[in-house]
């Protein structure tokens, strides 16, 4: 028999000089993290090394680490309508006549630190004030040169059919995330096994990184932040922004599903020998999860097969060879803070990073560590210092996290959907935990007191039998 977690056990283009500015009010800027970068600094400095100019423009690693971070201090829309305001007065740009030369040096920088803005937070210009924003800082140097006008629209045009795409995912994903949660079987004319639909380990592990990869693409790296954050006390006294992580609570859900699916397909069978079968069936599952490098899958597999009703199942054990299976809870052991699961997902990122095909690149984490990782560093470290500084130094390993976790997601999934699978993972109906019981209770008669008292108590309150 399986042995049973515990809920606790679950859970570069451009060129980088010095800032256009001194640090102010004097501040120590520390040393530096990125060429130029202080690992401490007030915001107002942060903000100033965002800004490009003729002969600057920020690292590529530093856009993404302050715009990933600035979140907490800063709303979206104030940053960027800060960051115009910079542009327009430090390039001049309210003069009447405008220097030509000095502006097409900076203008393409401009656009470019836009461009990376647009095409990795696109949420951050959901609201039309931030469009704005973009086309009178732009209307400003487009006399300069109209091919800046043709590439501020084409950017918009690329912007608009993200905004898009983001808006047709989370809301259907989220509704394939409530179905019916049965208490007793339910009806046979709704109910198909899994083993009718995909009886291949293979196919069914393929079809189940195509979901994680769909589900995970609707992901911004800005949740990672927001699910966490506290409210800045140097900030005013309304919250940085609204509790915008619809994408990254639908794929938790998505992993609860899967256990209760997973537990659910073992339970229904009323036969022992149908059971095992099934128990062997998403060992195999497991496995193939294993390789192809979706850990997310095969922890809610082997968590599904982890839960009380399933484990109980004694006599159902008895009849499945568990070798496989012990190899794979021995992989991702929570023991030494999942020590062997941890050096698994380093060796996949390593194929990942050497891969001479898309499906060696697949790297889907384990994301409830993932994300109490990225917890533990937020808790563990303070957004300021006590000069009231902002710690940049945490916020480069923010990013490293979840810069890594981008990367994962934005691979293309190598296999052929197929669409009567992925539809039974969204839609087939699941017990609720007192209908796994009752269903394991059935199939297994209780074997002590507390069972007995438990099965007694389900059948009064579910059939309605004592």
């Amino acid at each position: 028999m399986p042995r049973t977690l515990s809920a606790s056990d679950m859970v570069t283009p451009g060129s980088l000089g010095p800032p256009p500015t001194e640090p102010t009010d004097g501040e120590q800027a520390g040393q530096p993290l990125l060429d130029g970068a202080p690992s401490s600094a007030s915001l107002d400095t942060l903000i100033q090394h965002l800004v490009p100019t003729t002969d600057y423009y920020p690292e590529k690693a530093y856009i993404f680490t302050f715009l990933l971070s600035s979140r907490l201090f800063i709303e979206p829309r104030e940053l960027l309508a800060r960051v115009c305001h910079l542009c327009i007065e430090q390039q001049q740009l309210p003069q009447p006549v405008l220097d030509k030369a000095r502006v097409r040096k900076f203008g393409p920088k401009l656009l470019q630190l836009l461009a990376e803005w647009t095409e990795t937070f696109p949420r951050d210009f959901q609201e039309e004030s931030t469009i704005g924003h973009l086309k009178d800082v732009m209307g400003r140097i487009a006399p300069c040169d109209e091919a800046y006008r043709k590439t501020m629209h084409q950017l918009l045009q690329a912007l608009h059919q993200k905004l898009a795409a983001q808006g047709q995912g989370p809301e259907g994903l989220l509704g394939a995330d409530k179905p019916i949660s049965y208490r007793t079987k339910p009806p046979a004319s709704i109910h198909r096994e899994l083993l009718g639909v995909c009886s291949d380990p293979y196919t069914l592990a393929q079809q189940l990184t195509h979901v994680e990869l769909e589900r995970l693409r609707h992901i911004g790296p800005e949740e990672f932040v927001q699910a966490f954050v506290n409210k800045d006390p140097l900030a005013s006294t309304k919250p940085c922004f609204s509790d915008k992580t619809n994408n990254l609570e639908a794929y938790v859900k998505w992993f609860n599903r899967l256990c209760y699916l997973v537990a659910t397909e073992i339970c229904m069978p009323a036969k022992k020998k149908q059971r095992a079968q099934v128990v062997e069936f998403f060992i195999d599952v497991a496995r193939e999860c294993f390789n192809i490098g979706n850990f997310n899958s095969l922890m809610a597999i082997i968590s599904g097969m982890n839960m009380s009703p399933v484990s109980r199942l004694k006599k159902t054990w008895a009849k499945v060879k568990t070798a496989k299976f012990f190899i794979l809870e021995h992989q991702m052991d929570p023991t030494g803070n999942f020590c062997n699961y941890r050096t698994a997902l380093r060796g996949a990122a390593h194929r990942s990073l050497t891969a001479h095909s898309s499906r060696e690149k697949i790297v889907i984490p384990f994301f409830s560590l993932l994300i109490k990782d990225i917890y533990f560093l937020n808790e563990g470290c303070a957004n300021r210092l006590p000069n009231g500084h902002v710690n940049f130094e945490k916020f480069l390993e923010l990013a490293k996290q979840v810069g890594e976790f981008i990367t994962w997601k934005q691979v293309e999934c190598p296999f052929e959907q197929d669409p009567s699978i992925t539809h039974y993972l969204h839609t087939a109906p699941i017990f609720s935990e007192d209908g796994l019981y009752l269903a394991s209770y059935e199939s297994e008669s209780p074997e002590n007191q507390t069972e007995k008292e438990r099965w007694k108590s389900l059948r009064s309150s579910i059939l309605g039998k004592t």
